[in-house]
């Protein structure tokens, strides 16, 4: 890999180690942590009750002084209706006199209920100021007696993040917000390992998603300082230490699983074979070419597509990709992966229509092994002609 993927490996695997003391720290401070948010909810509770203690105490003192008010103002008018000058003046004073009594009554009776209340806000200060001592001991105890292994892994964590900030520094400034943001959404599972899942055929896929890749997805790794990203969970990819050159490209001759004898051209004016008056290659004696058992042109590209919606709609559902053969005009057209039969032909079928193309289609699950190198097979897919029928080339055997 070049230099910018090395570096975004190294960058990823220091944010692995961080994010693990980290996760070690957490777990160490976790009973420290619920013990302190039981006693910040104590102290929240006692402050509440607090200020409503205070509020009822403002009001009775308020409807005290309100009952003493009215008390004067009744003993005042006593006073002047008793030296009423006559019945109809008396009889007036007697009136308000009882008026005031009744509205006093009232208040006396909303001073008794906000003395009650008083009453309870003060039982209810004192239980919860009792309760918080008692959690603030607790929180005490546990700080001293888990203080020892949180500084020991605080001291792991401190040290590991000036690797983590310097592995970030080789990185160009783009692609560290870029890994950023995705160690943000997967919980750190910024990058995906690349990996070859059937070895008898060049294929690769993300291991996180499980999403098949391009064939060229390795070379453009291995061979490029270019970064490339799972087109599914947008990951960025990478290629393992196990995953070697031997390991992942499959050697000149055994593509594929089969070898092929090169199919002959179509006759030039001279009659020779291939157009050019040169005989192919396998009637020259020479080694045959190896063919891949997946169509080509138009047609490789119309079912690539259908497999790649396929497979996505196989990952977003929870399930893995199937493998199946596809028949074109009866003839295999290649391996192809899936969620099920019925939904790769229905992808399929859709875009030929698309495409105009008109062609008997048949999905089937793998039921037999590819051929052995140097056994032949039935040949290359056929290729479809401008108007949508096969033409099936003739082999040179």
């Amino acid at each position: 890999m070049g230099p910018t993927n090395v570096a975004l490996v190294n960058l990823f695997n220091a944010d692995q180690d961080l994010r693990n003391a980290q996760a070690k720290l957490d777990e160490a401070g976790k009973n420290v942590r619920v013990q302190e948010r039981r006693v910040h909810d104590l102290e929240q509770k006692l402050k509440d009750a607090q200020q409503r203690h205070r509020q009822h105490q403002a009001h009775a003192g308020a409807l005290d002084v309100d009952l003493r008010s009215r008390d004067a103002h009744i003993e005042k008018l006593r006073t002047q209706q008793q030296t009423a000058k006559n019945n109809k003046e008396y009889q007036a004073f007697l009136v308000e006199i009882n008026t005031h009594k009744l509205d006093r009554g009232k208040v006396e009776d909303e001073a008794v209920r906000t003395m009650g209340e008083v009453e309870k806000g003060q039982a209810e200060v004192a239980t919860l100021t009792q309760q918080l001592e008692g959690e603030r001991s607790k929180l005490a105890t546990l700080k001293s007696q888990g203080g020892e292994v949180l500084a020991r892994l605080q001291a792991e964590v401190d040290a590991l993040r000036p690797a983590r900030d310097a592995a970030a520094a080789k990185v160009p400034a783009k692609y560290v917000d870029a890994f950023n943001r995705l160690a943000e959404r997967y919980d750190g599972q910024a990058m995906s390992k690349l990996d070859r899942p059937d070895r008898r055929r060049e294929e690769y896929l993300c291991t996180e998603c499980n999403m098949e890749l391009a064939i060229d997805v390795y070379n453009k790794l291995r061979t490029r300082d270019e970064v490339v990203f799972c087109p599914s969970c947008r990951r960025i990819l990478y290629i393992p230490e196990a995953l070697t050159p031997e390991a992942a490209i499959i050697a000149k001759g055994a593509r594929g699983g089969a070898t092929r004898a090169k199919p002959s051209g179509k006759r030039g004016k001279g009659g020779a074979e291939g157009g050019d008056g040169t005989a192919d290659a396998g009637e020259a004696g020479g080694p045959p070419v190896t063919i891949e058992q997946r169509a080509k042109g138009r047609l490789g590209q119309i079912l690539s597509s259908a497999q790649g919606e396929s497979v996505h709609a196989a990952v977003v559902s929870g399930s893995n990709p199937v493998e199946f053969q596809v028949f074109i005009n009866g003839e295999l057209a290649g391996f192809y992966k899936g969620k099920d039969a019925g939904h790769l032909e229905r992808n399929i079928r859709y875009r030929l229509s698309e495409a105009k193309l008109n062609m008997e289609l048949r999905v089937q699950p793998v039921t037999e092994e590819p051929a052995a190198a140097g056994e032949s097979d039935s040949g290359p897919p056929p290729v479809a002609d401008e108007s949508g029928s096969a033409e099936e080339p003739s082999t040179t055997t």
